[in-house]
């Protein structure tokens, strides 16, 4: 049957059905709603297509075949599923044939909590739907004064004014000073004086005030008839007897059954080693089989591997870490020693997600790949999800033994209470006992009785990378109660200081957490790092970041969702916590769904950030239409970029006719009705506040890089006509760029808080999927290497032409105008140097720094950082600290020769702006720690980290650091010539003059 490919699957079931008319077992088809259409999708799997108001083009059936199949449930839950697994990407018969009842119960636990939330939002009001949907973008607080957003000056302002449901506009002319509700007054009152004061006062409550940039806000929801088929049935057991894992004194043990499908070679032995681990602390001696040879399936001799630790002194939340590795003999010829080989790794926990010790058999998957640093092979910060693809993995069949009749558990909170009081007065006299021999001690030796506190007090302030020796651990742990009076936000180290293998003093530490002061939600994010696993302390951690704002949250969802990592168990308080707040706020919805979903396509996460994606659908549907449009608006965009790719990689006698054909036809794509409806009119999934209207097709291209980025205008009738532009990626990996822009945006808050503001660019950045996303494109800005070439006629000169960029601003202001763009210039120059020398970030060439006409610099393309510098034939191509030339200071200076006094303030301020970060630099090395696992090329390591430990120079006083940074500066000045000569080369290479 021909159908038209734009045609919708409802309209091709109509189709069918006229057709099947004319056979004659068609009255025995039945009714047309009881059926629908399912396919083979791109990504060869089975997709129900419930959602008919879908066009055959968006679907792209990997076959031009669509099977007729009976619906075998409720239309309406069917649908949710449909549109909820295409919105998610991954079907959500996927997550059905999941035979895991710990993924069986957090979703009947979801679907419940879900449901109650829809049931809440059908009781709102209008009102309340709004303020808890749009809280951030509603009117400000009374009394919040309207200003220029630039300088803060008074000065009247025009404000031109949309009525809803009217064609009509009017001006008004009001002072800075004008609050919302006034600037609401007056608007209504120049409504009525042209169009009649009739029911003036039913009119008033109607409005609200929406700021031209932002979308309307959308009518409240409709009643939703909100099905749950996958309730969880009640059920009820007899009580089952059970067994305290701190009754249990064995040592703890697991058998080896078999290993198949070992990587190996057939001379080589191999072994098996575990460890057990609570977070990155290795609890004992690691246990190691003997050794086992053959091809491909092994099994070991002595198969019981025995740790000397106790059952009762298990953590909940230890983890058992295998390596198998290779034994090769070793060959005189070789220079390397090595002989030990990595195959494969895996990890599990000790405890199910009930608390209870596990038993029986249980075959790991493991994975391939080691990181860089590992501690005896193992490898405990990897997640303990084990290989999906099962197939050409290597496995590991294990037995926990049973050490009880009954099932063995771990205590619930209450009796880990009782047993903390039981230590509690023994911990005290310990405590006081040690302070005695102190106070001895001092007093024989005539020292001063404040030794110990400063000692912890120089502990306490050390950056999070120092390590504590074990004399420092004890003290902490003796100063417990100490530590809480004086150093509450001191929290990590005392946790880094607790035996974590012995259950009494674990119990002590969680009686200590609930008297311990509430941190604030900045010092409490490193506790959700790796190195702190306990379930209560990251209650806790959760329960200090409740007090986090919206726009505070938004700052740090990157490094929250990638903690998500960390949690073992896919109900935790993080993930609830989230959840709560996405559904409370349309804007952090919307960066979580995106965050989740750019990474589902990772084997490791892809079960636990699918089921927070389901999670958090079910209980928003009213955001699923808005997500859906956004989807498959990127859908197209790739299908475009797939096609420019395929056309360029033809060669073609003239690269200039190539290009024309190629962008001929993708104007030609972008004006098919299937693209301009799906891109058109659709929230911006860099910022949900901003409404793409309409593509400028005559004003879209695609770039001259390797992976052909889009460049597309979109013309915006909420900007008073102005356009937007957005870059589409596929190929290239954001994610480092989106958290590095993420660090710049909160320098440039912490700048701020400290009066300090560095006129920062942080434009927008944000990864939708495997290895693609999108980039905002700052308006009215060209790169150094643009304007210098534009002002020279050779290339190889341009880059030494210190006059060209100071024209160029010149070019587009004048008077004032230019006076403000070269403090604009000077201001931004400043946060740069800072930002890029602290961040370590290299490839500076001249197409990477940017100039906007008002005169704020900025860099781009963040493909390197944390001082991995490009390099040529084993030498380092940059060679300065940061990018600091004679042509930036000529501009600084207003074209004067010396150092003035304005290059003088330009100095002052880079200083100022270093020692503010220096201030928060634990926090910026908490906020990379917790990306350690994203997997981003260049952070790894606790070593990468190092990088800004040694470029904030923590650990040496203000003045010592700051005489650091002067040196860095002079340097970055001195050295400026081979920047330029890079430039040169760069300029050479590339002329970019179209």
């Amino acid at each position: 049957m021909d159908v038209p490919r734009e045609a919708t699957i409802q309209h091709i079931k109509l189709l069918l059905w006229k057709q099947a008319q004319s056979f004659p077992l068609f009255p025995s088809l039945g009714e047309m709603e009881s059926h629908m259409f399912e396919c083979v999708n791109q990504a060869a799997v089975h997709e129900e297509l419930e959602d008919e108001t879908r066009r055959l083009c968006d679907i792209r059936p990997f076959l031009p075949v669509l099977k007729l199949v009976t619906r075998n449930c409720g239309r309406a839950e069917r649908l949710l599923d449909s549109k909820i697994g295409v919105l998610i990407s991954k079907g959500l018969h996927e997550l059905d044939a999941i035979n895991d009842q710990e993924v069986k119960d957090f979703r009947s636990k979801m679907f419940r909590l879900s449901e109650e939330r829809m049931q809440q939002v059908q009781m709102m009001t209008c009102t309340e739907w709004l303020q808890a949907c749009f809280s951030p973008q509603l009117e400000p607080p009374a009394g919040t004064a309207i200003t220029d957003g630039l300088n803060d000056r008074p000065a009247d302002l025009k404000i031109i004014i949309h009525f809803d449901q009217s064609q009509d506009s009017a001006s008004l002319k009001v002072p800075s000073s004008c609050v919302p509700s006034e600037l609401m007054e007056l608007a209504l009152k120049k409504w009525l004086t042209t169009h009649g004061p009739e029911e003036e006062e039913a009119w008033r409550g109607q409005y609200v005030l929406r700021v031209s940039s932002l979308p309307p806000h959308p009518p409240p929801p409709p009643p939703v008839e909100y099905i749950f088929s996958h309730a969880a049935l009640a059920s009820s057991s007899l009580q089952q007897v059970q067994t305290c894992v701190w009754d249990v004194s064995s040592s703890f043990k697991i058998v080896l059954v078999n290993g198949s499908k070992v990587n190996a070679e057939e001379t080589a032995k191999v072994n098996v080693r575990a460890g057990l681990f609570h977070g990155t602390e290795l609890l004992c001696k690691p246990a190691v089989s003997s050794e086992s040879s053959g091809r491909s399936d092994h099994t070991w001799k002595d198969s019981t591997l025995e740790f000397d630790l106790s059952v009762c002194d298990l953590p909940r939340m230890t983890r058992l870490c295998f390596a198998i590795y290779a034994v090769m003999d070793k060959v005189k010829k070789q220079k390397s020693t090595k002989n030990h080989y990595p195959i494969a790794w895996v990890n599990t926990m000790v405890f199910d997600y009930k608390g209870q010790l596990k038993t029986g058999d249980i075959i790991l998957h493991c994975w391939s790949s080691f990181p860089d640093e590992l501690e005896e092979m193992l490898n405990p910060i990897g997640t303990i999800q084990t290989n999906p693809y099962t197939e050409n993995a290597t496995s590991l069949h294990i037995n926990f033994p049973e050490y009880s009749s009954h099932s063995i558990v771990f205590p619930p909170f209450d009796k880990v209470r009782v047993l903390s009081h039981f230590f509690l007065f023994a911990g005290i006299r310990a405590s006081a006992h040690f302070l005695f021999c102190c106070f001895l001690q001092i007093l024989e030796k005539g020292r001063g009785g404040k030794k110990f506190h400063i000692e912890l007090k120089e502990i306490m302030e050390r950056d999070p990378l120092s390590q504590l020796c074990e004399n420092e651990k004890d003290l902490i742990w003796t100063l417990r109660y100490d530590c809480r009076e004086n150093f509450p936000q001191s929290l990590p180290k005392l946790l880094l200081s607790v035996k974590w293998s012995k259950h009494e003093d674990m119990a002590q530490l969680q009686a200590l957490l609930q008297i311990w002061p509430k941190l604030s939600p900045r010092d409490a994010l490193e506790l959700l790092d790796f190195n702190y696993p306990d379930q209560y302390v990251r209650e806790y951690a959760v329960g200090c970041l409740r007090d986090m704002s919206e726009e505070e949250l938004s700052q740090y969802l990157l490094q929250l969702v990638q903690v998500l990592r960390y949690e073992p168990y896919y109900d935790c308080a993080l993930t609830h916590f989230l959840l709560e707040r996405a559904q409370g706020n349309r804007k952090i919805g919307h960066f979580l769904f995106w965050h989740l979903r750019s990474e589902i396509h990772m084997p490791a996460v892809s079960v636990q950030f699918a089921l927070i994606l389901e999670a958090y659908c079910r209980g928003s549907i009213p955001h699923i239409e808005v997500l859906k449009k956004q989807v498959e608006a990127l859908s197209k965009l790739k299908s475009v970029n797939e096609l420019i790719k395929l056309g360029t990689i033809k060669t073609a006698r003239s690269k200039t006719k190539e290009a024309m054909l190629t962008k001929e036809a993708m104007m030609t794509c972008l004006r098919q009705s299937g693209y301009s409806e799906t891109l058109s009119d659709l929230h911006s999934p860099l910022n949900p506040n901003v409404l793409l209207s309409g593509i400028n097709v005559e004003r879209c291209r695609y770039m001259d890089s390797k992976m052909k980025p889009l460049w597309i205008v979109y013309n915006n009738k909420l900007l008073g006509g102005d356009t937007l532009g957005i870059i589409f990626k596929n190929g290239d990996d954001l994610r480092q760029d989106m958290l590095t822009l993420q660090i710049l945006r909160l320098m440039d808050l912490l700048w701020k808080e400290a009066n300090l503001d560095l006129r920062i660019v942080p434009y927008g950045c944000l990864a939708t999927g495997d290895r693609s996303g999108l980039i905002e494109v700052v308006s009215s800005a060209d790169t150094i290497a643009n304007i210098q070439l534009t002002s020279s006629n050779v290339a190889a000169a341009a880059a030494f032409n210190k006059d060209a960029l100071l024209n160029w601003l010149k070019e587009r202001n004048s008077g004032d105008a230019l006076e403000r763009a070269i403090e604009e210039f000077t201001l931004s120059c400043a946060g740069y140097c800072v930002a890029t020398y602290v961040l370590g970030i290299g490839d500076r060439h001249s197409d990477n720094i940017m100039v906007r006409s008002t005169g704020q610099l900025f860099h781009i393309d963040f493909g390197h950082i944390l001082g991995n510098f490009k390099s040529k034939f084993g030498i380092k191509r940059e060679r300065v600290p940061f990018i600091l030339t004679h042509d930036f200071i000529h501009v600084i200076q207003q074209g004067k020769t010396g150092y003035t006094e304005k290059f003088g303030s330009f100095r002052q301020y880079c200083e100022e702006a270093y020692l503010v970060l220096r201030k928060n630099g634990n926090l910026f090395i908490t906020l990379f720690a917790l990306m350690l696992t994203a997997g981003l090329p260049e952070l790894t390591s606790v070593k990468d980290i190092q990088y800004l430990k040694d470029s904030l120079a923590l650990g040496k006083t203000d003045e010592d650091a700051l005489k650091q940074f002067r040196q860095k500066f002079d340097e970055a000045l001195r050295e400026s010539w081979t920047t330029k000569v890079n430039w040169m080369a760069h300029n050479v290479a590339k002329d970019n003059r179209s």
